[in-house]
């Protein structure tokens, strides 16, 4: 349980770090970081696989590379589907830009926080 609340809490921090990186990709505050981290968790774990399987051939063709889009399309929807007061992306290219800054962010305190575990 520890983990699971540690990495939830360090996913909400990257929300914010990427949203002050990322023109275009706004985070109210914490509490609204925390409701993005929910629902983004919910778009990886039950639309994101549909989207794997329809794209692969695509992604077959693309040597991989259709993953970001897919990453990119995958946190627009989350912030589609988020109350828009809390969490928004203005567009593809923030949503983007934002995947590929929120990843390697989630990566280096996911690294941090593997330390107090």
């Amino acid at each position: 349980m520890k983990h699971f609340i540690l990495t939830w809490l360090g996913t909400a921090v990257a929300l914010i770090i990427t949203a002050n990186i990322v023109p275009g990709f706004i985070i109210r505050d914490f509490i609204a970081a925390l409701v993005a981290t929910v629902v983004i968790g919910l778009v990886n774990g039950f639309i994101r696989p549909v989207l794997g399987i329809l794209a692969f051939p695509v992604n077959l063709l693309t040597f991989g590379l259709f993953t970001f889009v897919l990453n990119a399309l995958a946190l627009w929807l989350a912030s589609v589907l988020t109350p828009s007061n809390y969490f928004t992306i203005n567009g593809f290219i923030p949503a983007f830009l934002g995947s590929i800054v929120l990843s390697i962010v989630s990566s280096v305190i996911s690294y941090l926080l593997r330390g107090v575990d």
